[in-house]
Protein backbone atom coordinates (compact mmCIF):
# COMPACT_ATOMS: atom_id res chain seq x y z
CA UNK A 1 0.00 0.00 0.00
CA UNK A 2 1.07 3.55 -0.36
CA UNK A 3 2.87 5.35 2.65
CA UNK A 4 1.60 8.72 2.68
CA UNK A 5 3.71 12.17 4.47
CA UNK A 6 0.85 12.15 7.08
CA UNK A 7 1.07 8.40 7.88
CA UNK A 8 4.94 9.07 8.53
CA UNK A 9 4.40 11.89 10.78
CA UNK A 10 1.58 9.99 12.36
CA UNK A 11 4.50 7.32 13.05
CA UNK A 12 6.93 10.35 13.72
CA UNK A 13 4.64 11.58 16.43
CA UNK A 14 3.98 7.59 18.34
CA UNK A 15 7.40 6.95 18.60
CA UNK A 16 9.97 9.96 18.13
CA UNK A 17 12.06 8.14 15.12
CA UNK A 18 13.20 9.70 12.29
CA UNK A 19 11.24 10.39 8.76
CA UNK A 20 13.26 7.70 6.79
CA UNK A 21 13.05 5.34 9.96
CA UNK A 22 8.75 5.58 10.16
CA UNK A 23 8.60 5.45 6.29
CA UNK A 24 10.98 2.42 5.64
CA UNK A 25 9.08 0.60 8.84
CA UNK A 26 5.65 1.17 7.18
CA UNK A 27 6.30 0.00 4.08
CA UNK A 28 8.28 -3.05 5.87
CA UNK A 29 4.74 -3.64 7.93
CA UNK A 30 2.62 -2.75 5.37
CA UNK A 31 0.90 0.61 6.75
CA UNK A 32 0.24 -1.40 10.01
CA UNK A 33 1.41 1.26 13.02
CA UNK A 34 1.64 -1.36 15.54
CA UNK A 35 3.82 -3.51 13.60
CA UNK A 36 5.93 -0.62 12.49
CA UNK A 37 6.06 0.47 16.27
CA UNK A 38 7.48 -3.00 17.04
CA UNK A 39 10.20 -3.19 13.92
CA UNK A 40 11.08 0.37 15.02
CA UNK A 41 11.27 -1.09 18.64
CA UNK A 42 13.01 -4.25 17.75
CA UNK A 43 16.14 -1.70 15.94
CA UNK A 44 16.43 0.20 18.97
CA UNK A 45 16.79 -3.25 20.63
CA UNK A 46 19.22 -4.51 18.40
CA UNK A 47 21.19 -1.06 19.15
CA UNK A 48 20.80 -1.77 22.72
CA UNK A 49 22.37 -5.38 22.56
CA UNK A 50 25.50 -4.15 20.19
CA UNK A 51 26.12 -1.29 22.82
CA UNK A 52 25.29 -2.93 25.83
CA UNK A 53 29.06 -2.65 27.27
CA UNK A 54 29.70 0.60 26.35
CA UNK A 55 30.43 3.17 29.04
CA UNK A 56 27.84 6.10 29.97
CA UNK A 57 29.67 8.80 31.01
CA UNK A 58 27.38 11.35 29.88
CA UNK A 59 24.17 12.62 30.79
CA UNK A 60 21.79 14.44 33.27
CA UNK A 61 20.62 14.17 36.79
CA UNK A 62 17.27 15.60 37.76
CA UNK A 63 15.82 16.12 41.02
CA UNK A 64 12.07 15.97 42.52
CA UNK A 65 10.58 16.74 45.94
CA UNK A 66 7.73 17.05 46.98
CA UNK A 67 5.16 19.95 48.06
CA UNK A 68 5.44 19.16 51.69
CA UNK A 69 9.33 18.67 51.29
CA UNK A 70 9.39 14.71 52.70
CA UNK A 71 9.79 12.73 50.02
CA UNK A 72 12.40 13.43 47.01
CA UNK A 73 13.58 11.20 43.82
CA UNK A 74 16.42 11.52 41.85
CA UNK A 75 17.07 10.38 38.22
CA UNK A 76 20.52 10.03 36.65
CA UNK A 77 19.72 9.43 32.91
CA UNK A 78 22.90 8.68 31.28
CA UNK A 79 24.15 8.25 27.47
CA UNK A 80 27.69 7.72 25.33
CA UNK A 81 28.16 11.14 24.28
CA UNK A 82 27.87 14.92 25.59
CA UNK A 83 26.03 15.86 22.04
CA UNK A 84 23.23 13.35 23.05
CA UNK A 85 23.19 14.52 26.94
CA UNK A 86 22.13 18.03 25.31
CA UNK A 87 19.90 17.09 22.28
CA UNK A 88 15.66 17.53 22.71
CA UNK A 89 14.84 14.15 22.53
CA UNK A 90 16.93 12.77 25.07
CA UNK A 91 16.02 15.90 27.94
CA UNK A 92 12.36 15.13 27.40
CA UNK A 93 13.30 11.72 27.72
CA UNK A 94 14.75 12.30 31.12
CA UNK A 95 11.59 14.59 31.72
CA UNK A 96 9.63 11.84 31.50
CA UNK A 97 10.97 9.24 33.58
CA UNK A 98 11.30 11.77 36.25
CA UNK A 99 7.41 12.20 35.50
CA UNK A 100 6.96 8.71 35.67
CA UNK A 101 8.53 7.81 38.86
CA UNK A 102 6.56 10.73 40.11
CA UNK A 103 3.34 9.23 38.88
CA UNK A 104 3.74 5.58 40.09
CA UNK A 105 5.97 6.47 42.84
CA UNK A 106 8.29 3.96 41.94
CA UNK A 107 10.46 2.30 44.46
CA UNK A 108 13.22 0.83 42.40
CA UNK A 109 14.69 0.96 39.12
CA UNK A 110 13.41 -2.04 37.94
CA UNK A 111 9.71 -0.21 38.76
CA UNK A 112 10.33 2.85 36.97
CA UNK A 113 11.47 1.03 34.36
CA UNK A 114 8.18 -0.56 33.96
CA UNK A 115 5.86 2.41 35.00
CA UNK A 116 4.07 3.20 32.12
CA UNK A 117 4.06 6.98 30.77
CA UNK A 118 1.23 9.16 29.69
CA UNK A 119 1.30 7.85 25.77
CA UNK A 120 1.29 4.59 27.15
CA UNK A 121 4.86 2.92 26.55
CA UNK A 122 6.93 2.03 29.77
CA UNK A 123 9.71 3.76 30.28
CA UNK A 124 12.18 1.13 28.89
CA UNK A 125 10.15 0.93 25.47
CA UNK A 126 10.81 4.92 25.29
CA UNK A 127 14.25 4.66 26.13
CA UNK A 128 14.50 1.77 23.85
CA UNK A 129 12.45 3.77 20.98
CA UNK A 130 15.31 6.55 21.93
CA UNK A 131 18.26 3.98 21.21
CA UNK A 132 16.87 3.37 17.62
CA UNK A 133 16.76 6.59 16.72
CA UNK A 134 20.10 8.28 18.53
CA UNK A 135 22.30 5.04 17.92
CA UNK A 136 23.92 4.95 21.16
CA UNK A 137 23.28 3.59 24.69
CA UNK A 138 21.05 5.24 26.92
CA UNK A 139 20.63 4.08 30.45
CA UNK A 140 18.64 5.02 33.65
CA UNK A 141 22.05 4.27 35.68
CA UNK A 142 21.04 5.70 39.05
CA UNK A 143 17.27 5.90 40.58
CA UNK A 144 16.88 7.03 44.46
CA UNK A 145 14.35 7.67 46.67
CA UNK A 146 14.04 9.56 50.21
CA UNK A 147 11.80 9.77 52.67
CA UNK A 148 12.26 12.24 55.67
CA UNK A 149 10.91 14.90 57.97
CA UNK A 150 12.24 17.65 55.55
CA UNK A 151 14.11 16.55 52.15
CA UNK A 152 16.47 19.34 50.98
CA UNK A 153 18.37 18.79 47.18
CA UNK A 154 21.06 19.86 44.96
CA UNK A 155 22.26 19.53 41.72
CA UNK A 156 25.97 20.61 40.39
CA UNK A 157 26.25 22.75 37.72
CA UNK A 158 27.41 20.34 35.80
CA UNK A 159 24.03 18.36 35.66
CA UNK A 160 25.89 14.63 36.41
CA UNK A 161 25.85 14.96 40.17
CA UNK A 162 22.55 14.55 42.37
CA UNK A 163 22.11 14.45 46.07
CA UNK A 164 18.91 14.35 48.35
CA UNK A 165 19.54 14.89 52.11
CA UNK A 166 16.90 13.74 55.04
CA UNK A 167 16.52 16.26 57.85
CA UNK A 168 15.24 15.60 61.72
CA UNK A 169 14.32 17.20 64.29
CA UNK A 170 13.63 20.50 62.00
CA UNK A 171 11.22 22.00 64.73
CA UNK A 172 9.87 25.21 63.19
CA UNK A 173 13.11 25.87 61.20
CA UNK A 174 13.62 26.91 57.73
CA UNK A 175 15.64 24.72 56.49
CA UNK A 176 15.87 25.54 52.58
CA UNK A 177 19.40 27.13 53.19
CA UNK A 178 21.32 25.15 55.50
CA UNK A 179 19.79 21.88 53.62
CA UNK A 180 21.32 22.82 50.15
CA UNK A 181 24.61 23.98 51.83
CA UNK A 182 24.53 20.17 53.53
CA UNK A 183 23.87 18.58 50.13
CA UNK A 184 26.38 20.60 48.33
CA UNK A 185 29.16 19.38 50.75
CA UNK A 186 27.79 15.50 49.26
CA UNK A 187 28.52 16.34 46.44
CA UNK A 188 31.97 17.89 47.36
CA UNK A 189 33.64 15.77 49.73
CA UNK A 190 31.97 12.46 49.05
CA UNK A 191 30.92 11.17 52.37
CA UNK A 192 30.46 7.65 52.48
CA UNK A 193 27.84 7.33 55.34
CA UNK A 194 26.20 9.95 57.88
CA UNK A 195 27.81 8.81 60.80
CA UNK A 196 29.98 6.06 61.64
CA UNK A 197 27.66 3.55 63.19
CA UNK A 198 26.88 3.82 59.14
CA UNK A 199 30.18 2.94 58.06
CA UNK A 200 29.84 -0.80 57.28
CA UNK A 201 31.81 -3.59 59.17
CA UNK A 202 34.18 -4.49 55.73
CA UNK A 203 35.25 -0.66 55.52
CA UNK A 204 35.92 -0.27 58.99
CA UNK A 205 38.03 -3.83 58.92
CA UNK A 206 40.00 -2.46 56.27
CA UNK A 207 41.02 0.91 57.60
CA UNK A 208 42.19 -0.80 60.49
CA UNK A 209 44.47 -3.10 58.62
CA UNK A 210 45.60 -0.37 56.31
CA UNK A 211 46.58 1.53 59.30
CA UNK A 212 48.32 -1.37 60.93
CA UNK A 213 50.18 -2.29 57.74
CA UNK A 214 50.96 1.66 57.91
CA UNK A 215 52.53 1.49 61.24
CA UNK A 216 54.36 -1.42 60.83
CA UNK A 217 55.80 0.25 57.91
CA UNK A 218 56.74 3.13 59.94
CA UNK A 219 59.02 0.47 62.16
CA UNK A 220 56.07 0.98 65.12
CA UNK A 221 55.91 -1.64 67.56
CA UNK A 222 53.54 -4.75 67.38
CA UNK A 223 52.25 -3.77 70.67
CA UNK A 224 51.11 -0.48 69.45
CA UNK A 225 49.42 -1.34 65.93
CA UNK A 226 45.96 -1.42 67.36
CA UNK A 227 46.23 1.46 69.36
CA UNK A 228 47.74 3.86 66.09
CA UNK A 229 45.10 1.84 63.95
CA UNK A 230 42.06 3.06 66.22
CA UNK A 231 43.26 6.60 65.64
CA UNK A 232 43.92 6.29 62.01
CA UNK A 233 40.26 4.74 61.82
CA UNK A 234 38.63 7.82 63.90
CA UNK A 235 40.39 10.21 61.69
CA UNK A 236 38.78 8.30 58.47
CA UNK A 237 35.33 8.93 60.26
CA UNK A 238 36.29 12.79 60.72
CA UNK A 239 36.86 12.91 56.94
CA UNK A 240 34.57 10.93 55.11
CA UNK A 241 31.11 10.70 57.71
CA UNK A 242 28.88 13.51 56.85
CA UNK A 243 28.36 14.77 60.50
CA UNK A 244 32.04 14.79 61.52
CA UNK A 245 33.23 16.68 58.06
CA UNK A 246 34.20 20.13 58.63
CA UNK A 247 31.69 22.10 56.76
CA UNK A 248 33.64 23.20 53.38
CA UNK A 249 32.20 26.71 53.99
CA UNK A 250 33.56 26.83 57.28
CA UNK A 251 36.00 24.70 58.74
CA UNK A 252 35.39 25.95 62.41
CA UNK A 253 32.36 23.67 62.39
CA UNK A 254 31.02 20.52 61.71
CA UNK A 255 28.20 19.28 59.76
CA UNK A 256 26.78 18.21 63.01
CA UNK A 257 27.53 22.00 64.49
CA UNK A 258 26.21 23.57 61.83
CA UNK A 259 23.04 21.87 62.00
CA UNK A 260 22.83 22.26 65.76
CA UNK A 261 23.55 25.77 65.07
CA UNK A 262 20.22 26.22 63.16
CA UNK A 263 17.84 24.56 64.94
CA UNK A 264 18.67 22.38 68.45
CA UNK A 265 18.98 18.38 68.00
CA UNK A 266 18.55 19.13 64.19
CA UNK A 267 20.40 16.35 62.45
CA UNK A 268 21.15 13.96 59.16
CA UNK A 269 18.62 10.91 59.00
CA UNK A 270 20.14 9.87 55.84
CA UNK A 271 21.32 10.65 52.30
CA UNK A 272 21.12 10.21 48.54
CA UNK A 273 24.12 10.61 46.20
CA UNK A 274 24.08 10.10 42.17
CA UNK A 275 26.94 10.49 39.61
CA UNK A 276 26.99 10.06 36.00
CA UNK A 277 30.63 9.22 35.15
CA UNK A 278 33.58 9.93 36.65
Amino acid sequence: MAITAQDVNKLRAMTGAGMMDCKKALTEADGDFEAARDILRKQGQKIADKRAENATAEGIVLVSVSEDGTQGKLVALACETEPVAKVEDFRNLAKQVMDAAVSSNAASKEELLSAKESDGRSVQEHITDLMGKIGEKIDVVAYETLTAEKVASYIHSDNKKGVLVGLKNVGGADTTEVGRDVAMQIVAMKPVAVDKDGVDSATVEREIEIGKEQARAEGKPEAMLEKIAQGKLNKFYKDNTLLNQEFVKDNSVTIAKLLDNKQKGMTVSDFKRVVIGA
